[in-house]
């Protein structure tokens, strides 16, 4: 809650009223959607122009449902990303701002999830269709350890650091 002065968290080092840190927060996110919906858009755009190559009829059975998980995957991550933007046309001028901020931020989460499970899948399609299964799934394990190490380890290994006053 806010303090005496009106400042959302005294502890944080910044002068913002509740609604102040409500719309940075919010903006924060608009800013992690466009990074993620990029992304999304690229691995999308790719898997969609696959199915239209002359090659597509050669894939085996397993390529063929790892590529309709992918595109399933890919228009799951769209509809999250674009899920937050409803949340907000829906919400807009509701004067719940830190109520959207939460719901989004978890949709965003779950966003980051799925294009990384995406991103994971694509290289291990890749590598099994140019090199052969061996190399996809080895290609697999490490884009998923990858993603990981990155996603999960190194953000939660980042411990508050000393405020500069």
């Amino acid at each position: 809650m806010a303090d005496q002065a009106g400042d959302a968290d005294a502890s944080d080092g910044r002068q913002e009223s509740a609604n102040q840190k409500a719309d940075r927060n919010w903006a924060e996110i608009l800013q992690e959607l466009r990074v993620s919906q990029t992304g999304t858009q690229i691995l999308s755009g790719f898997l969609l122009t696959v199915a239209f190559q002359p090659r597509f009829t050669q894939l085996d059975t397993y390529q063929v449902v790892v590529y309709a998980v992918l595109v399933v995957l890919a228009a799951v991550s769209t509809a999250l990303g674009l899920a937050t933007v409803a949340l907000h046309r829906a919400r807009f001028r509701q004067h719940d701002k830190p109520r959207l901020v939460s719901v989004a931020s978890r949709l965003l989460g779950v966003t980051v999830i799925t294009v990384a499970v995406l991103t994971t899948g694509v290289l291990l399609l890749i590598f099994d269709v140019v090199l052969g299964r061996s190399a996809g799934l080895i290609a697999g394990v490490v884009a998923a350890l990858v993603m990981v190490v990155l996603l999960v380890f190194i953000p939660s290994s980042v411990k508050p650091g000393r405020r500069a006053r």
